[in-house]
């Protein structure tokens, strides 16, 4: 008895110092993997990395590991130029296999989402013009609600405000519903479904368009990622892409 209570003793305080020798190797290896994603991807900021599974020793032994978590804040979009928030990039990578020498790390499946909130939406839009949840049946149907005063949106278009006897019309405040589309796997496109009519002023919907519809171009997906839907909700656009063979590392 004393023999067995000495051998279990010996493989609980082994087991003990494997899990935490394995524990130490993992922390490391994400620190590791976070400094070369963000130099192989060319991202301006470390993300945060989760190696899941265990143990880790044996994974890294097969140079492969079963799933990697990639999360990244402060991604910046483009809107026609201008910058627009991402409130977080999440990448999901499974079946993640290195090479002989861990340079390089390609994933057989990755899943990806991020958020643009409606906060963020508004500082990126034209000048004028606010981004809104536009309820439940039109979000159903990818479409957001863009509001803003029809002077300040017409001044956004580069166009001309218009004389004076035209300040009841120019002030009033219009709503227009825009349907947020994916384009080419890395642009959502928000185009203006109608304009308001009562508007007698010629070339005025013209100008308009050219200011409520517009791209955002979105970066710091690891490639060859591409998005595959959009969708909005209550909290802002919410977007998600799959991969397959995507590069991680080199």
């Amino acid at each position: 008895m004393r023999a067995l209570r000495i051998s279990l003793i010996t493989a609980v305080v082994l087991g003990g110092l494997f899990v935490a020798a394995d524990r130490i190797a993992v922390n490391y290896a994400e620190s590791e993997v976070a400094d070369k994603v963000r130099t192989s991807q060319g991202l301006s900021k470390t993300p945060d990395v989760s190696i899941n599974g265990f143990p880790f020793l044996t994974q890294v032994a097969g140079k492969s590991l079963d799933e990697v978590e990639v999360s990244l804040k402060g991604v910046e979009a483009t809107a026609d130029g201008r910058p627009v928030k991402i409130t977080e990039v999440k990448a999901e990578l499974a079946d993640v296999k290195f090479d002989s020498n861990f340079s390089s790390a390609v994933a057989g499946r990755a899943d990806g989402s991020g958020r643009v909130t409606y906060e963020d939406l508004t500082r990126a839009a034209p000048q004028g013009a606010t981004i809104a949840y536009a309820g439940p049946e039109r979000a159903a149907q990818g479409q957001v609600k863009v509001v803003g005063p029809l002077m300040d949106l017409l001044k956004g278009s580069g166009g001309s405000s218009g004389g004076s006897g035209l300040g009841d019309l120019l002030n009033q405040e219009v709503t227009v519903y825009s349907k947020v589309q994916l384009v080419d796997g890395k642009t959502v496109r928000l185009t203006a479904e109608s304009l308001p009519g009562g508007i007698p002023i010629p070339g005025l919907h013209g100008l308009l368009r050219d200011v409520l519809d517009y791209d955002l171009t979105l970066e710091g997906l690891p490639t060859p990622l591409k998005l595959d839907q959009v969708s909005a909700s209550e909290q802002g656009l919410d977007f998600s892409g799959k991969g397959r063979d995507v590069s991680l590392i080199g």
